[in-house]
């Protein structure tokens, strides 16, 4: 069906959508639904065929680092090098293996988008309703819908009684939406088609006919999933950092392999040898223990996270979270509390307040900060009784909190009345319901009629513009001033409540229920109105306020309404009072560029499409932008997919998309992402430490190595010894640096650049420093051994020695980039403190072990050798801390001061 054929479903009355399928309110004949069946195809959301694990196994060796190591194997097997090559292939299948084992739990939101689609549906064919398998549906179909049933395809509905369907998994909307058959304009964004039902959205209250217009791939749904499957995950910006590192590996390799074998070949030494000495170059050039540091440094803050409520499904997303320029938000859930609270009341003129939030037994009516005697407030009374009794939900007491079952708008309003102290069992006792008539959405009202002893008494509760023209009176018996009514309920809806007024007649003859609806349409006496919203979480405000403090910007983006977002926007400082919100409709007529500018200056997008979401995210992707995205319905699998992270909730959240997503947020808090973005940033500089720790070791051997080269000396290491330094010793302490707590004021810096690199220019020019220092120490113990005539073995292993303590002592530089690490306490990272005792403890072992001595061709060494050797290697501590007092911490590039939350 082309889109004009689709669009005219809505636009048109029931019968121009029969006549356009072709069908007719008998609904299809057996013989016409098989012949549709076959040009439509069966009504399912096919999964794309599941990545074969092959081809996941190869990934994990697609990386310019990998490629480097693969070759310096390569290289050590062909020289016979066995024991170096089997070193370079351990760390790779370690690595394979724990990468390979996080890709196969990878995005499957496309399958579970079949998961929302019922298996059977009850329709009219032939004239006779019968059930049949969902996924045999066709356009043209008729299907009957009642109370708790899952919309089985895209329905135009032909008749609806009391309808409101749940479609939070597709808006995001905290309430039911109420239906009807109403035709609506041809732009109308599917949200707010109100005589459509969508596929996989459920049928709150009422019942339904509706015609089958779309099936499979063909239903919002399906486009979702056609959305989902299209989007592709972005190169996270620490994949990016690193294949940028590797890459200027690369290129300083091949350029020291390119000098040293032509210094090598000047001097006429042999190629045989020139390719040994290269192996040992390309070994020191090489971080191997970089893959596995980086991969426990992740796995470290998925654990820290875990502990915040922050389930991590994809590693890379950790670090991602630290680099957050934009958050894209919903409202309903994460921001909010998803549970409706009536928070104003006004009645008799006078305005209350209401305590409390969610579902709370704690709270109170409140007028000018005391709970009011309900008996000398006739009118709040009455108000209150309204809402409690012209109501099909129910709530229990449990300890703190209520359970409730019903519309959240019915739970609110039983809630508040308990607040003010009514007993709703008594209520009810009192005055028993004996007819009734339910919510009509082209009516607007719904009633109750109830015995009270001498008479009936009808109470009714809509929307205040219907309910004042039903009255004649206020609650004194004066003429009603419905321009007062309407004032008031603007003023709340305002503020982004749903109002509703309440009204009541009392009958002394006792009116019979077949009356009920006569005696409501007229002569009502109005008592006032309840205004109510989904409030802010508690924490919210705060974790708000931290992300515009580190420089993080918040984006409101929901399908609820605008007055809705605009209000919870302001108590949590998101907006402010001259802020406007960017409507659905608005984002598609508006270009790329307008709509970026738009989002600068609105925060608030209201009414939003899954379309209009993706693209939002896209264009802060293609400005450079870090971005999060939050959602927890089916609407938001396809910008969950295409954002930098997407964050899904645990609790509230559809199984699309917490599958869409690289990140679970168990409690649906947004303040436990904000905790996740404080770790993210941690894991960062813990990788950033550890990678300093190791390149500047690395470019320390490559000075050590080339220097001797130039200088004609023998090598102060073979291969086997450099790979000694490189997996074992060092990676024995940058595994420690994994752990390593934050730094002070980590939330307060602006989100990094996400073209900065790993190591920063400061961190270069620490690094040189520094392996200049340990090359320099590390060739004068070595040729002070040469000239004493001792063997280059020994000269060999005075070498290793000299690197090893000096790799000891710098992991305690590389705890902080800024602050001496005589102001660090050295128990706050006990792992780091017992791998370099580890580190120390093996390298001696190994010095005293035969089996070791001929593995690693080094000697032992006298205490006399291990004094000197720690002398000098503990000038790194020295240098390091001349160059942090000459390069100190820069004050928070982000300002504290930002948008206060308005008061609630």
């Amino acid at each position: 069906m082309i889109e004009s054929e689709r669009a005219s479903a809505w636009s048109g009355e029931p019968a121009e959508a029969i006549e356009a399928l072709d069908s007719s309110e008998r609904g299809l004949g057996s013989e016409e639904a098989e012949r549709r069946l076959a040009v439509h195809g069966l009504n399912e959301v096919k999964p794309p065929p599941a990545e074969p694990w092959t081809r996941i196994l190869i990934r994990q060796f697609q990386s310019p680092l990998i490629y480097m190591l693969i070759a310096a194997a390569a290289v050590a097997l062909a020289l016979g090098e066995v024991i170096d090559a089997t070193a370079i292939a351990i760390v790779l299948l370690f690595n394979a293996a724990i990468g390979f084992t996080q890709s196969l739990q990878a995005a499957r939101e496309i399958e579970a988008l079949g998961l929302l689609i019922p298996e059977r549906a009850n329709v009219i064919r032939d004239g006779t309703e019968v059930t049949i398998e969902a996924n045999r549906l066709v356009p043209g179909d008729v299907v009957l819908l009642e109370a708790g049933a899952k919309v089985p395809a895209d329905l135009r509905l032909l008749h609806a009684v009391s309808l409101e369907a749940d479609q939070a998994l597709l808006t995001g909307e905290s309430v039911p939406v109420a239906k009807s058959v109403r035709a609506v304009a041809e732009t109308t964004s599917p949200g707010d088609r109100l005589n459509m039902l969508i596929g996989g959205t459920v049928v709150a209250r009422g019942r339904a006919r509706g015609l089958v217009v779309t099936t499979g791939e063909a239903t919002e749904l399906g486009l979702i999933a056609a959305s989902a499957a299209a989007a592709e995950t972005p190169e996270t910006p620490l994949q990016h950092r690193m294949s940028g590192l590797a890459r200027a590996i690369g290129v300083v390799l091949v350029g020291v392999l390119v000098f040293g074998f032509a210094a090598g070949l000047a001097r006429g030494e042999s190629p045989g040898d020139l390719l040994l000495t290269l192996v040992a170059l390309a070994v020191s050039a090489i971080p191997e223990g970089l893959p596995i540091v980086l991969t426990i440094t992740l796995a470290v803050g998925v654990r820290r996270m875990a502990a915040r409520n922050a389930i991590i499904r994809v590693l890379s997303a950790v670090e991602t979270l630290g680099s957050c320029t934009f958050i894209g938000s919903d409202k309903t859930g994460t921001l909010t509390q998803n549970r409706m609270t009536v928070k104003e009341i006004w009645a008799g003129g006078e305005r209350y307040e209401v305590s409390g939030s969610g579902y709370e037994t704690a709270g109170q009516v409140l007028s000018g900060g005391a709970a009011p005697e309900l008996d000398s407030h006739p009118d709040l009374r009455l108000t209150l009784v309204a809402g409690a009794l012209c109501n099909e939900a129910s709530i229990v007491s449990r300890n703190a909190e209520y359970d409730v079952y019903g519309d959240p708008t019915e739970v609110a309003l039983l809630i508040a009345a308990t607040k003010a102290g009514l007993d709703l069992e008594e209520l009810r006792s009192e005055m028993p319901r004996v007819a009734e008539i339910p919510f009509e959405a082209e009516a607007r009202f719904a009633a109750t009629v109830h015995h009270d002893h001498g008479g009936t008494i009808t109470f009714v509760k809509g929307a205040p513009e219907r309910v004042v023209t039903m009255c004649s009176r206020g609650p004194d018996d004066s003429p009603l001033d419905a321009e007062v009514v309407l004032e008031e309920a603007h003023r709340m809806a305002s503020a982004g409540m749903r109002v509703l007024g309440m009204a009541y007649r009392s009958d002394a003859g006792g009116a019979a229920s077949g009356d009920a609806e006569q005696a409501v349409t007229s002569d009502l006496t109005f008592l006032g109105l309840q205004g109510m919203i989904d409030p802010p979480r508690p924490e919210t405000a705060q974790a708000v306020h931290d992300c515009q403090r580190a420089g993080i910007k918040v984006l409101m983006i929901t399908g609820d309404h605008a007055a809705t977002a605009l209000a919870i926007a302001g108590q949590l400082g998101i907006a402010d009072a001259n802020t406007t919100s960017l409507l659905g409709s608005e984002i598609n007529e508006l270009g790329d560029e307008e709509l970026l500018e738009r989002l600068q200056e609105r925060p608030v997008c209201a009414r939003t499409s899954p379309q209009d979401k993706l693209r939002i995210v896209s264009l802060l992707q293609a400005q450079g932008e870090v971005v999060a995205v939050t959602g927890d319905g089916v609407n938001d699998a396809p910008a969950l997919k295409a954002a930098h992270v997407g964050v899904a909730m645990g609790l509230s959240g559809t199984s699309v998309a917490r599958e869409a997503a690289e990140m679970v947020v168990a409690d649906d808090n947004f303040a436990s992402i904000v905790a996740a973005v404080h770790q993210g940033r941690v894991v960062f500089d813990n990788v950033r430490k550890a990678t300093f720790y190791l390149i500047s070791s690395g470019v320390a051997e490559i000075i050590a190595v080339l220097t001797t080269i130039l200088l004609a000396w023998q090598l102060p290491f073979v291969p086997a010894q450099l790979l000694w330094l490189n997996v074992v010793t060092n990676g024995v302490q940058d595994v420690g640096l994994a752990f390593e707590p934050a730094e002070p004021r980590v939330l307060e810096q602006a989100p990094r650049p996400p073209r900065e690199p790993v190591i920063s220019r400061l961190l270069w020019e620490r690094t040189v420093l520094v392996a200049i220092v340990m090359a320099a120490g590390t060739l004068v113990l070595f040729r002070l051994e040469l000239d004493a005539g001792h063997s280059i073995e020994r000269a060999q292993t005075v070498a290793l020695t000299t690197m090893v303590l000096f790799q000891a002592f710098h992991a305690g530089n590389s705890r902080s980039t800024w602050q001496s690490v005589f102001a660090m306490n050295p128990f706050s990272n006990r792992l780091l403190l017992l791998g370099t005792a580890t580190a120390v403890s093996l390298h001696a072992l190994a010095l005293a072990l035969p089996p070791m001595q001929t593995v690693l061709r080094v000697e032992t060494l006298g205490l006399a050798d291990w004094a000197r050797i720690a002398l000098v290697a503990s000038s790194v501590v020295v240098v390091v801390e001349i160059h942090k007092r000459l390069r100190p911490m820069p004050m928070p590039a982000v300002s504290t001061e930002s948008t206060e939350p308005a008061a609630a």
